[in-house]
Formats: C-alpha cells, sequence, structure tokens
C-alpha cells in the first residue's frame, strides 16, 4: 500500500533519514538520496538540459540556490565541457562570473535572469549580446508570460522552461516556448490524485499532480504531494477552463503556461509593485493551462502556503 506524503511528512522524518539530504531553506521539507538516487536525479536533470541544447561544448553556469544548484552543476558536467555553481546572489557577481568563465549557458531562475538582464541596461550600461550566451535555462519558479520571449530576444539566446522538482530541484519535465506544454522527461514519474483524499484521481475535474518515484531507495513506495493542481480534458476537447496557481515552493517551484487575470487564492493578499506579498493565508493566482499529453490536457497550480504541500481548498 502507497504511502501518501507532503513536505512536511518529510520534514518531520529529517531524524530518521539517511544519505545526501536535500534540505529546504527552512527545513519543512527533507529529501533524502542514496548514491543510486542522486545519479538518477543527475540523469533527468543532464536530459532536461540535453533537450535545451546543451552540448559538450558549452560552459554552464548555474545561478540556482541550494540543494538544487549542486545538483544541476553535477548533471550540467556531465553534458557540458564545463560547468559551475554561483549561487542566486549578487548581479554584478553573476556577470563577472559568466564573464570570466566564458559561459556560453545560463541556468536561473527567472526572477533572477530578469533582474540580471535589468541591471544590465539599468546599472551596467551594458549590452546583453556582449555576453555571448547561446542557452538559457529557466527553472526553481513560475516564469511570468512573455518572459522566455523577451530574454530570447534581449539575450539572443535559446529559452526554456524547467520544472523542477519541489522536494530536490530535480527537473521532471521541461517545454522550449510559452505555448508549448511541459513534456515530461520520464514516464510513470508524475500522476494524479484527488484533492481531499489520498487516492489516485477517477473523475474528470481538478486534481493535485504527485511525483511517484518508484525507483528511490526509500521512497518507492511513496505518492508525494506537490500541491500542484491540474484539470483534465478528454481527447478531442478544448482544454478545460484552467484552474489557478500561487506561487508556492522553494527553488524547487513550478512554472506554467500562465494567462489571464490574478484571483485570491484564500486568505487577504496584496500585489505590490510587482512582487508577491500576503497579508495573510492566501496568494494571488493566475490562470494556467498545460498539456498532459496528445490525449488529453492539464492546467497546473501550485498553491498553499509557504512550503505547504497542500492544495487551494483543502
Amino acid at each position: 500500500m502507497a504511502r501518501w506524503l507532503t513536505r512536511d511528512d518529510l520534514g518531520a522524518a529529517a531524524g530518521s533519514a539517511t544519505g545526501l539530504l536535500l534540505v529546504s531553506p527552512d527545513v519543512s521539507s527533507v529529501f533524502p538520496l542514496s548514491p543510486e538516487d542522486r545519479t538518477a536525479a543527475a540523469r533527468l536533470t543532464t536530459a532536461a538540459l540535453r533537450e535545451s541544447g546543451v552540448g559538450e561544448h558549452d560552459r554552464v553556469v548555474v545561478a540556482l540556490a541550494e540543494p538544487a544548484g549542486a545538483l544541476w552543476a553535477t548533471a550540467a558536467a556531465d553534458v557540458a565541457r564545463a560547468a559551475a555553481c554561483v549561487g542566486p546572489r549578487g548581479r554584478m557577481r553573476l556577470h563577472h562570473a559568466l564573464s570570466t568563465l566564458k559561459a556560453t549557458t545560463l541556468v536561473a531562475t527567472p526572477t533572477g535572469a530578469m533582474d540580471l538582464l535589468a541591471r544590465l541596461h539599468l546599472e551596467f550600461l551594458l549590452d546583453p549580446l556582449d555576453l555571448g550566451l547561446r542557452t538559457i535555462v529557466l527553472t526553481g519558479e513560475i516564469a511570468s508570460k512573455r518572459t522566455l520571449a523577451h530574454l530570447a530576444g534581449e539575450f539572443g539566446a535559446t529559452v526554456t522552461e524547467v520544472l523542477a522538482s519541489p522536494f530536490g530541484g530535480g527537473a521532471l519535465a521541461w517545454r522550449e516556448a510559452e505555448e508549448q506544454p511541459l513534456r515530461p522527461l520520464a514516464d510513470g514519474l508524475l500522476g494524479l490524485a484527488a484533492l481531499d483524499k489520498d487516492v489516485p484521481a477517477t473523475a474528470d475535474g481538478p486534481a493535485e499532480l504527485v511525483v511517484t518515484p518508484s525507483a528511490h531507495s526509500s521512497l518507492g513506495d511513496a505518492v508525494l504531494r506537490t500541491g500542484l493542481v491540474a484539470r483534465i480534458a478528454e481527447a478531442g476537447r478544448s482544454p478545460r477552463p484552467p484552474t489557478r496557481w500561487a506561487s508556492t515552493c522553494w527553488s524547487g517551484a513550478c512554472g506554467w503556461r500562465c494567462r489571464g487575470s490574478r484571483r485570491r487564492c484564500r486568505g487577504s493578499t496584496a500585489w505590490r509593485g510587482g512582487s508577491w506579498r500576503s497579508a495573510g493565508r492566501g496568494r494571488w493566482t493566475r490562470r494556467c493551462s498545460r498539456s498532459r499529453s496528445p490525449g488529453g490536457a492539464w492546467s497546473a497550480t501550485p498553491c498553499g502556503r509557504g512550503g505547504s504541500s497542500r492544495p487551494c481548498g483543502r
């Protein structure tokens, strides 16, 4: 019988977890990895980099927080000529690292990449094209509408988006354009569960996206609730009206094709100065959709408070 776990459940088991422990900043989630698990996570992340166009002649700079940063740098080293993790902070330091390392690929959050672009224009008075980046991989958080196309035009680079695990930061799915669906990197890794019960989803309508790491050394029998809510449409029909998401996770938050207006998820929230701010338990939300497969479609919504994995409405 499967164990249904949330981020809180993983954090509660921190004292008995073994192996390499991927710990969120607030220690609400502790994700254990054996040597075999690390190899599998790196393999999926390497596959995402390859799908994004990274190859043996590239030099990769990873600007992500831990524990995701080290994982992505290790995976990049397996596919590229060189890889380095410089962390997410300090845009001047990041610019210096990109120039000194002669980087051709940047892995960063959408916010980090857009902030770098703004500072290049407003503070450094530099042309982004001078960096010579050929590829930008966005991961770790939700990309706003038109972010991919805007960065591609400014840097003259191919820009892709990767859905990362909210537990360990490794790659789960990817896409190469905003209008395209996210494509899972492995079969059987993602599933759908009922919103109010620990059972698989059986009917059309909103459902929670779950990770089923069947090959994991200690969590192979577990179903990991992500807090991402999806709506299924039948084959041959247009996608149903999308549900909503709210930004939740640490560096492993997801990115979806987002459109439409912001609404309240739960509680009192406020939008100020282009950043997420909360005046209560809720978060501002946006309308999103994604394709599940040629035979169906998902619209997804990460929801909940901070590190919580519970979906909106629970």
